[in-house]
């Protein structure tokens, strides 16, 4: 099995402009490297057939993409509507600021087999791509934002899978966020 970096997932999860949401201490072609040299500590099912997740110890400075809203921080959350690309209709999006996450035990790829990511219109020469990467205490999935969700039902046309939308899996969600 080979894995590979999408120019997407490359944009998001390093963006060279020193964010703190990015992957720390490596580059893209370092981490694509280990993904495809180093047993993933598990494997998990994604929401599609076409999706899986490896979990990798984290050994980076990378931090957790999330932390529980309480009464002590909610003062330092911040939203704003965002597109992930230009071709991207803008959503809304939660962040903190000033707040120091904890750092990651785990690296959790998030990966597209090579089928879906033609239908999606990104041509890659191996067997899965990253679309994207969780930073978590767990060795598990957390839910996935209820907008990408619905984006996934929205279609190929609107950035997302095409996957219809899972009422019972988006009210999860919905908890969860």
């Amino acid at each position: 099995m080979s894995i590979q970096m999408t120019d997407f997932a490359r944009r998001r999860l390093f963006p060279g402009d020193g964010r703190r949401t990015a992957i720390q201490d490596i580059t893209a072609d370092q981490f694509v490297q280990r993904l495809n040299t180093e047993p993933p500590v598990a494997v998990l099912p994604g929401y599609a057939d076409f999706c899986r997740l490896h979990v990798h110890h984290n050994r980076t400075s990378t931090r957790c993409s999330v932390v529980p809203i309480t009464p002590d921080n909610q003062h330092q959350l911040r939203s704003a509507y965002e597109a992930r690309t230009p071709a991207e209709l803008p959503v809304l999006v939660r962040w903190f600021e000033g707040l120091e996450p904890p750092v990651a035990r785990y690296l959790v790829p998030i990966l597209y087999d090579r089928e879906q990511l033609a239908k999606e219109g990104t041509a890659i020469d191996a067997d899965w791509g990253i679309v994207g990467c969780l930073y978590t205490m767990a060795p598990a999935e957390i839910p996935m934002v209820p907008i990408t969700m619905m984006r996934n039902a929205l279609g190929v046309e609107e950035g997302g899978s095409g996957v219809p939308l899972d009422r019972e899996a988006y009210q999860r969600a919905a908890a969860f966020w």
